[in-house]
């Protein structure tokens, strides 16, 4: 038993030393690039701490963030001017550290010495460089160096990080050209300063005689004003003393004016007080006469107003109510009057409604029962109309001169009869027929014979 206890803490002691070894720390110099099974990625790289390598499935090895030097000496490169120029460069270059270019560093540069990675970026910093040449003078490449190494800085960067590199400096010599345009250049920067520095030398002459004139013009000048200022500092004096002489008597006279003004004040200050004295006796008196007149006349009339304002009140307050209940009773009349009506109207629209029922729901019909009720009603007024035409007392001038036969009196008595509506007409505007015996038709014959 305890040998088997034994031999299980050994093998325990052995896998867990195994596990301990497949954990793998990433100096800060280097990257861990962990390639095999790795969640769907070609590697997983990894700058600082560690990882555990799974035995079989995965496996490890580094890159080195060491920097590397890359010497390049560009030459017969073509400028903007179609000038060719030779621009000796030194570049500084390393691994990147960022995930995505650490990621291109190892797909593309892992397992490479440092002399292939190095050549590798030389064909790269070559063609940039060249590229960067060609857009720029020669005037810009020689004198704004920092335009020239920002523009090689920007497309070199972007060309070493697609295979995880960065740049980290850049260092360009001197630049010289097939032609001599730039050491044509310096001669003339170089003539420009000796020219530049004789200018300054006859300048600083020119100002070394000024100065020495300006320096006795000074002199002049202060001794002039050292003489102004004695004289100016005797006058001082004598207006000084004239001064205090003056104050003295001003003092004087100004004590004296006090004086007096000091006396005039305090008698004026006891008239004053006298008359305020007058003055509050005065007003004791005014609001003693105030308030004997004030109960005397304006408390009665206070009182007085006050009964007429309660009494209009009063007054007022009685037509309100009668007015309110006058209206109340006009409402509840005309309240009343207005149900009497809505009764009235609601029975006859019920009695239309049954005529129309009786009628077979035919409104047209329904119109003529109603029409037929009121016929007596229409003869009446038709009757009405005439029978109170006193006939025996129309006169009625006839000159004979008609010519179809007829008197006066009888077209009088035709246009009379005429100006009444005729029943049959009545009836054919309410869309009824009048019946045969009703308007008047001649009968036949034989009941013409039996009238007879």
């Amino acid at each position: 038993m305890l040998q088997l206890i034994i031999i299980i803490a050994v093998a325990a002691f052995f896998i867990f030393v195994a596990i301990v070894k497949r954990y793998k720390r990433c100096p800060s110099d280097k990257v861990l690039v962990v390639y095999g099974r790795t969640s769907g990625t070609s590697a997983h790289c990894i700058h600082g701490g560690g990882a555990f390598i799974w035995p079989v499935i995965q496996d490890y090895a580094y890159l080195s963030l060491t920097p590397i030097s890359i010497e390049a000496n560009l030459t017969n490169a073509l400028s903007r001017q179609n000038i060719r120029v030779d621009v000796p460069c030194r570049f500084t270059v390393g691994i990147s550290t960022e995930e995505d270019s650490m990621n291109n560093a190892a797909e593309r540069l892992l397992g490479q010495t440092a002399d292939q990675i190095q050549e590798l970026a030389r064909d790269i910093l070559f063609g940039q460089l060249r590229l960067v040449i060609a857009t720029m003078s020669i005037e810009e490449i020689n004198a704004d160096r920092d335009k020239f190494l920002e523009n090689v800085s920007k497309n070199v960067e972007a060309e070493l990080k697609k295979i995880g590199l960065r740049l980290i400096n850049v260092n360009v010599t001197d630049i010289k050209d097939e032609s001599g345009y730039i050491e044509a250049l310096g001669k003339e920067a170089a003539a420009k300063a000796i020219n530049e520095a004789k200018v300054s030398v006859a300048e600083q002459e020119k100002i070394g005689e000024i100065g020495k004139a300006e320096a006795v013009r000074d002199t002049r000048i202060r001794t002039a004003e050292a003489n102004a200022v004695a004289v100016k500092g005797e006058n001082a004096a004598q207006i000084e003393v004239a001064n205090s002489n003056a104050d003295r008597r001003a003092k004087e006279a100004e004590a004296a004016r006090l004086a007096v003004s000091a006396e005039k004040v305090q008698q004026a200050r006891a008239l004053q007080e006298a008359y305020a004295a007058e003055q509050e006796a005065e007003k004791a008196r005014a609001e003693r006469e105030r308030a004997t007149q004030t109960a005397n006349i304006i408390v009665p009339q206070e009182v007085e107003k006050n009964r007429r304002i309660i009494e209009a009140q009063a007054e007022a307050e009685k037509v309100r109510v009668n007015a309110k209940g006058e209206a109340d009773a006009i409402f509840a009349k005309m309240e009343a009057e207005a149900k009497g009506l809505f009764e009235v109207l609601t029975k006859q629209a019920q009695g239309y409604d049954k005529m129309v029922q009786a009628a077979g729901g035919d409104a047209t019909k329904a119109y003529q029962l109603l029409l037929i009720e009121k016929l007596p009603e229409l003869v009446r007024t038709q009757v009405d109309a005439i029978k109170g035409i006193k006939i025996d007392k129309v006169t009625v001038w006839d000159n004979g001169g008609q010519g179809d036969g007829k008197g006066s009196t009888a077209n009088f008595l035709s246009g009379l009869f005429r100006s009444i509506p005729p029943l049959n007409d009545l009836f054919n505007q309410a869309g009824m027929n009048l019946p045969e015996y009703l308007k008047g038709k001649d009968q036949p014959a034989e009941d013409a014979e039996e009238v007879k």
